[in-house]
């Protein structure tokens, strides 16, 4: 065979096989490319989309949990205030209290100073009588003689 001939057909087949490739092959082949670069072209703006929503929640949840401390240091101030408040009352109450059982004592203690008094006076004449009795000699009627008897505890 001849080279010409060889070439020839080779040129023939080559022909062939790009009209062949550019008819059946080419476009399926160019249209998965083609899919590809946007299925990743999609991805990527999707990343992108994800990275800017990420930012955002990121600085949403800051934001929350700047307001949840802020909101806790309040409660917190407020509980504090709270207890205060309930320790001064407390106190409060309590000197009241003890000021009451102050002054029950002390009119308690009048009261007990009163009746020994009285209690005192009536033996003062109790032994007033029994000493006039006895420098007399004879016996004092107590009935009889109430009247001085009274005037003299009153005198006491």
């Amino acid at each position: 065979m001849n080279i010409n001939a060889t070439l020839f057909l080779q040129a023939i087949v080559f022909a062939i096989l790009v009209w062949f490739t550019m008819r059946f092959i080419w476009p399926p082949l160019t249209k998965a490319l083609d899919e590809r670069a946007a299925k990743i072209a999609e991805g990527l703006s999707a990343a992108d989309k994800a990275k800017t929503e990420l930012a955002t929640t990121q600085q949403k949840v800051g934001e929350q949990l700047s307001a949840a401390r802020d909101d806790a240091n309040k409660r917190l101030a407020d509980a504090e205030r709270l207890a205060q408040s309930m320790i001064e009352e407390a106190k409060t109450r309590a000197s009241e209290e003890g000021a009451k059982i102050i002054a029950s004592a002390k009119a308690e203690a009048e009261q007990e100073a009163t009746r020994a008094r009285e209690s005192l006076r009536d033996q003062v004449a109790v032994l007033a009588v029994k000493g006039a009795e006895q420098i007399l000699k004879r016996e004092v009627n107590a009935g009889v003689h109430a009247d001085i008897l009274n005037r003299l505890k009153a005198e006491l």
